[in-house]
């Protein structure tokens, strides 16, 4: 129960660690603004905007199989994208009558899932052999970029002043060094209160990249009200996270001249931008036909 709870709160974003010492292979202050100014001291209260760049620590398929015969796995493809996986036990939880769930932890190239046995059971992951195992696992791996980067948004300088700004629920605090030997001690600013932070901070003309949006919508449940009414969200189909455009389907020609794509759910088309390195630009693209 008590790992449910704290996994929940990960999850969430709103899980308290203390003070956290973050590490990468590069930060860069890509943007700083001063939001207040303290009368009586003088001190000041900065928006940062800050790049960080990880490498991508990737196991090998041979790093694979040793960790599934470690820890009784299963050795899995996904029949529909050919992507591949290692399912392991993990610890079950509680639903709302009680009753015990059992899951496991399916271990991908970059991320790591726990989903209940039954959804796994019924969804297109299937168990292979060690030679298609190590194909797939290997032809994912050589295609993955060495660094990932994304963006930390941290309030720094004098706090209780606009400390009712800020979100409520969530008060992370990071420490980190950047590349030029900057020391920034600052509260994050999760995804989803990004916006809304900024406006109260009057800072309303600067809005979030293209790139920045599409590390977020994937990996932070962060979404996005585009014009025209279309929202920009992470959808999952069949286990695998989607780019979706919600509300979109009037402009479906349109999109798919910009590289979306649609696909028939459940009787009902819907729109996505596809999943690679080519998102940011498709999305620059999707703004301009709905602006």
């Amino acid at each position: 129960m008590l790992s449910q709870q704290i996994e929940a709160a990960i999850a969430a974003g709103v899980y308290e660690m203390g003070v956290e010492t973050l590490r990468a292979e590069r930060f860069t202050v890509e943007s700083q603004e001063a939001v207040y100014t303290h009368a009586q001291t003088g001190s000041v209260t900065n928006y940062l905007k800050v790049e960080r760049t990880q490498r991508n620590h990737i196991k090998t398929a041979d790093e694979m199989l040793e960790f599934a015969t470690q820890y009784q796995g299963m050795l899995m493809i996904n029949s529909k994208s050919g992507n591949a996986a290692v399912s392991i036990p993990t610890h079950s939880i509680y639903d709302a009558d009680g009753g015990v769930v059992p899951r496991v932890l399916l271990v991908r190239p970059q991320k790591e899932t726990r989903i209940p046995v039954k959804d796994l059971e019924s969804s297109t992951w299937k168990t292979v052999c060690v030679d298609a195992f190590a194909a797939a696992w290997s032809k994912e791996v050589d295609a993955l970029p060495k660094f990932t980067t994304d963006y930390l948004h941290l309030v720094t300088g004098i706090l209780l002043p606009i400390w009712k700004i800020l979100p409520q629920q969530n008060s992370r605090v990071f420490r980190l060094q950047t590349s030029d030997g900057q020391k920034i001690l600052g509260r994050v600013v999760n995804a989803h209160d990004i916006q809304t932070v900024r406006e109260q901070l009057g800072l309303r003309n600067q809005l979030l990249s293209p790139e920045e949006l599409v590390k977020l919508v994937l990996n932070e449940r962060y979404t996005q009200q585009l014009p025209g009414g279309v929202t920009l969200r992470r959808s999952f189909v069949a286990g695998e996270p989607r780019i979706e455009l919600v509300n979109a389907i009037s402009l479906a020609e349109r999109l798919l001249a910009a590289g979306c794509f649609t696909e028939i759910i459940n009787w009902k088309k819907r729109v996505f931008i596809p999943v690679s390195d080519k998102a940011p630009a498709i999305l620059t693209a999707v703004i301009e036909i709905l602006g």
